[in-house]
């Protein structure tokens, strides 16, 4: 198991803002959990589900046996570039378990998509070229479209990484939706999918 979340008092790290209000900058409301979504985690799969939290990152993590999925990472803006992300990253993979986490896509609306991609590729990640990844967001109602990358000491198989993100998305962006959101989930198989197994029907 990975490093717990530390009980810090709100403000004591970033200054006065706490790990949610800075996720909340920086990251786009199509992208964001609402707080009462991310309290409900941290509650109910506690031990799963934590927050990791120094003076420079955050970074929301689900933990399983086989696996660990990496929410959301954040370097905090004036110490970007100085390799924090980097050690961050070999914290997790020191546990010896496949790594997966969602990439936006290139986009030039948002000038750091690109270098954000580039990061996680020269630390080992590489793109599920085959798995197609939408879903509706449950208070913004847009389409976000997302990549899916993995790190693994042996090449991960695109079937594998698949039905962990089907379990992700059941256990965390899905859950309980309709208590927290008033709207019914879509079905992890509306929102993911194997392109090549479309391919070979055809």
């Amino acid at each position: 198991m990975l490093i717990q979340r530390r009980e810090s008092i709100v403000g004591e790290l970033f200054g006065e803002k706490d790990w949610y209000e800075r996720l909340k900058e920086y990251f786009p409301e199509r992208e964001m959990k609402t707080k009462q979504h991310f309290d409900t985690l941290l509650k109910d799969k506690y031990k799963m589900y934590q927050v990791m939290e120094a003076d420079d990152y955050v970074v929301v993590y689900f933990e399983q046996l086989d696996y660990i999925f990496i929410d959301y990472i954040l370097v905090s803006g004036n110490t970007r570039g100085k390799g924090i992300g980097g050690k961050v990253l070999d914290l997790f993979k020191e546990e010896g378990k496949a790594i997966i986490l969602e990439v936006e896509p290139v986009t030039m609306e948002d000038p750091d998509s690109e270098k954000r991609i580039r990061f996680y590729e020269r630390h080992g990640f590489v793109k599920m070229e085959n798995i197609g990844y939408e879903r509706i967001h449950n208070v913004s109602k847009e389409l976000n479209k997302m990549d899916v990358y993995c790190w693994s000491g042996a090449k991960p198989a695109e079937d594998w990484v698949l039905e962990k993100m089907s379990e992700i998305y059941t256990n965390v962006h899905a859950y309980r939706t309709q208590e927290l959101y008033g709207v019914e989930p879509q079905s992890a198989a509306e929102v993911l999918w194997l392109r090549k197994s479309l391919q070979n029907v055809n």
